[in-house]
């Protein structure tokens, strides 16, 4: 348990380096710079930049901590085995055919009677 919570501190302190250095950055449009400005991503001066470094590596960062986490919480806290004491499924009795009740002819008086017959 004591490395899920130091994970954990580290994941908020990553989390609040990539907010920093994401404000940091100076706004130019065209997202993630493929707006054909110079100083884009794509650019040779954007590629060495160190805030456009610090945010990748941060962002990797962050997602390998998440998937770490996400990883040791399932393994901390998953069932091994099926609890089944919500089972509600209908017991199943042995097959009893119905056999359907004699005939009656219909009544004189049953004005339906001569209906369903015609």
């Amino acid at each position: 348990m004591s490395l899920f919570i130091f994970l954990t501190v580290i994941q908020a302190i990553v989390a609040a380096a990539l907010v920093t250095v994401v404000l940091m950055q100076r706004s130019e449009g065209g997202g993630l710079g493929i707006g054909g400005s110079p100083g884009g991503l794509m650019s040779a001066r954007g590629a060495a930049d160190f805030l456009t470094r610090a945010t990748s590596i941060l962002a990797t960062l962050f997602v390998i901590l998440s998937i770490a986490l996400a990883a040791l919480a399932v393994e901390n806290t998953g069932a091994r085995t099926v609890d089944t004491s919500l089972d509600r499924s209908v017991p199943t009795g042995p097959a009893v055919p119905v056999q359907p009740g004699p005939t009656e002819a219909p009544a004189d008086d049953d004005p339906l009677a001569g209906a369903a017959q015609e």
